[in-house]
């Protein structure tokens, strides 16, 4: 039986995109409750080397928009990147939502086998079939950026736990 590319794109980009605006959520909250600026959250990192909090956001929304464009044919909203504060970066994954909510299943189910180019890094493309590119790259590289984002809320103090990464919107 073939895979549904919908099924295995929309609804768990949409499920866990919600799940990162529960974290952020959170984060707010919690900035609220110890009393101290949010943007210590917003641009906290894990290392020296790796980007911030926002951009581990701005980067999950655009691995789904960009996927599901990618795939569907549809074309995908441009976004400035400019978001910084908890609410801009909720209103960043609300759009990312609307945007996969416009996409009907029917222009993503069938392309298992449709070639998909792709930029990797500044000066490279990489090809594959969509199901590939969905499987191995899309979806990895989505739940990264949404991991990265919990790992650094949960390191700076924020309360998150399995059941809010797994399940968080799911109130």
């Amino acid at each position: 039986m073939a895979m549904s590319m919908y099924a295995a794109s929309v609804p768990v980009f949409q499920h866990m995109l919600r799940n990162l605006q529960h974290f952020l959520d959170k984060g707010e909250a919690n900035a609220q409750a110890r009393k101290f600026e949010s943007a210590v959250l917003t641009t906290a990192r894990l290392a020296p080397d790796m980007l911030p909090f926002t951009r581990q956001v701005l980067i999950a929304c655009d691995a789904a928009k960009l996927c599901v464009a990618r795939v569907s044919g549809v074309e995908a909203p441009k976004f400035e990147d400019n978001e910084q504060t908890f609410a801009e970066l909720k209103a960043r994954i609300q759009k990312t939502l609307d945007y996969l909510g416009s996409v009907p299943a029917s222009a993503l189910d069938g392309t298992e086998d449709k070639e998909i180019t792709f930029p990797v890094g500044r000066d490279k493309t990489r090809t594959m079939t969509s199901q590939a590119y969905l499987t191995t790259w899309a979806l990895p590289n989505f739940f990264f950026h949404v991991t990265t984002a919990y790992a650094i809320l949960r390191h700076n103090g924020v309360d998150l736990g399995k059941s809010d990464y797994l399940a968080g919107a799911q109130r």
